[in-house]
């Protein structure tokens, strides 16, 4: 969708939407190939054994269509919720792409989701439908007497008490399918917010909503798709960033995906991974980098060919762009965005420099600003609310059943995102944090990523949360959890080092004036550092 440019001011300046006013999600990254290339692979999916098994645009066609008339027999219509609740895995893939042909709403759920997390998020969306595993069903079997509206769960690999046997069942199903004549603005999933405030909020998004992520997905792989490109992320695909920002936008381009969801996340299964299936692109979120860092020489272990690697969810500091280069010999893209408005901001090196701690600039096509809370424009610098102007591609149509949640979230014609920023007169947006992640000391107002990434250059330290605790004098004092790294032991000689590690690289107002060190973070389902609950400590 983005236009050959060489510079980002040529990109703004010749970009155009591309939405077209009948649009389905499922015949575009899926039909469409399989007409033009029936053989061409989609995916390349590595079990849990190591087996590797490629799928054609044609398989996944033919599959999509049994599994959609499949759907149609046990009643599921245009606009019934469906849920999928399984990792990265082709049925995965398949679920959603005949969810959305039918005309119906998919509900990704992630795997790691307990009984009461589904219960929550499964009578909320009303959904009629699960696709799921034996695991999953066994978890639904605790809660199905509580969900009225879950008429059918369809499991992947075999038979399951109260279940259908989806193997069996699709094989007495036809493999040609009509896809349901979608408009672009018609509703076709829901994904819920990761909960880091309240309760989940279920945000509806339309089939648009694909195309509206298309130029952020490009620019943050230095304009994606190019010859040879082949891409990969830890992040789960009930994720929007792993279904929106990885599989749907690579299946939209003909670039093939792979899918690996390992047990245990460690840098050294990732790195063999690149390597050994000659991933070219990736989307990893800051903690997997983190954790990748922690690997020792890997550029030296491991033949690495990489073109793009894309970062979004938590800011990016100097250390892990260095640590990049170094290892990659690339410098790595930091995007932002949000469950509700997604993609909305990036940087590009094949385009710009990158400037550590300044996640990016606007998207083309989306109007970012920074507001007041009432929705006035702030004057350039000045900290506010990082904002989008309606209407827009990306942006979703509601929270599910929740009018005021949903007039809440706008200010005028601005999106307020609930994240605090600033933007100088080239349209760089640095993000400071989320409004109640601001730390308010001895009048300064201090966002937590700067020191959590400065606290990360420290040899001892292997992740870091920092939140503001309260104090009398100083309104909040800087706090940090610290998780250390192999070989070192929690004192307070090292906590003193650190402190000053901090004071010497960022400001004597910004060091934490007190550490605890901790065994591991509290983190959400998508890799974030949940500070609220490092607050409620």
């Amino acid at each position: 969708m983005l236009p050959e440019a060489d510079s980002y001011s040529a990109l703004v300046r010749d970009f155009r939407w591309q939405v077209p006013a009948r649009y389905n999600i499922g015949v575009d990254v899926c039909d469409r190939w399989a007409v033009r290339e029936p053989e061409r692979i989609a995916l390349t999916f590595v079990g849990p054994d190591d087996a590797t098994r490629d799928y054609s645009y044609g398989e996944l066609r033919t599959w999509s269509n049994r599994l959609a008339n499949l759907l149609r027999k046990l009643g599921v219509g245009r606009g019934d919720r469906v849920a999928v609740l399984l990792p990265q895995a082709p049925e995965t893939a398949v679920g959603h792409i005949a969810i959305y042909k039918l005309g119906a709403i998919a509900v990704p759920l992630f795997a790691l989701f307990g009984p009461e997390a589904l219960q929550y998020r499964l009578a909320n969306s009303g959904a009629k439908a699960v696709i799921t595993n034996r695991g999953g069903a066994a978890k639904l079997a605790e809660i199905r007497a509580s969900l009225p509206h879950l008429e059918h769960v369809l499991c992947v690999d075999g038979a399951a008490p109260g279940c259908w046997e989806l193997s069996a069942a699709l094989e007495t199903q036809v493999a040609d399918f009509t896809p349901v004549d979608t408009a672009a603005n018609d509703p076709a999933l829901i994904i819920y917010t990761s909960g880091t405030t309240g309760q989940p909020k279920g945000t509806l998004h339309a089939h648009r909503v694909l195309l509206g992520h298309l130029p952020g997905v490009e620019m943050s792989h230095d304009l994606l798709p190019q010859p040879g490109d082949k891409i990969w992320t830890p992040a789960d695909w009930a994720w929007i960033g792993g279904l929106l920002d990885v599989l749907m936008p690579a299946l939209h381009h003909g670039v093939p995906v792979v899918a690996r969801r390992f047990e245990k996340f460690t840098g050294e299964a990732a790195f063999q991974l690149i390597q050994d299936f000659g991933i070219r692109n990736a989307f990893l979120p800051p903690t997997a980098l983190k954790i990748m860092r922690g690997v020792p020489e890997p550029e030296e272990r491991w033949r690495l060919a990489m073109r793009s690697i894309a970062s979004g969810g938590e800011t990016l500091g100097a250390e892990l762009i260095e640590w990049g280069r170094r290892v990659f010999g690339l410098t790595i893209n930091e995007f932002y965005g949000q469950t509700e408005c997604n993609m909305i901001v990036s940087s590009c090196a094949r385009l710009m420099p990158a400037r550590p701690g300044i996640m990016g600039r606007a998207v083309p096509g989306h109007h970012l600003g920074i507001v007041d809370a009432a929705g006035a424009v702030v004057s350039e610098g000045t900290l506010g609310n990082i904002a989008v102007r309606q209407p827009d591609p990306v942006m979703f149509l509601e929270y599910w059943r929740n009018p005021e949640a949903t007039a809440a979230k706008f200010a005028g014609e601005w999106l307020l995102t609930g994240d605090t920023g600033t933007m100088d007169g080239e349209g760089w947006i640095k993000f400071v944090g989320r409004d109640d992640d601001v730390i308010t000391s001895a009048g300064y107002r201090i966002g937590p990523g700067e020191i959590e990434d400065c606290l990360l250059g420290h040899p001892a330290v292997r992740l870091a949360g920092v939140v503001g605790k309260p104090d009398e004098e100083r309104t909040e004092i800087i706090k940090a959890y610290v998780v250390l790294q192999e070989g070192h032991t929690p004192s307070d000689e090292l906590a003193r080092d650190i402190q000053a590690y901090v004071k010497k690289r960022l400001a004597a107002h910004e060091y934490p004036r007190e550490i605890e060190f901790v065994s591991e973070l509290p983190m959400t389902t998508t890799g974030k550092i949940i500070r609220r609950a490092l607050r409620a400590r």
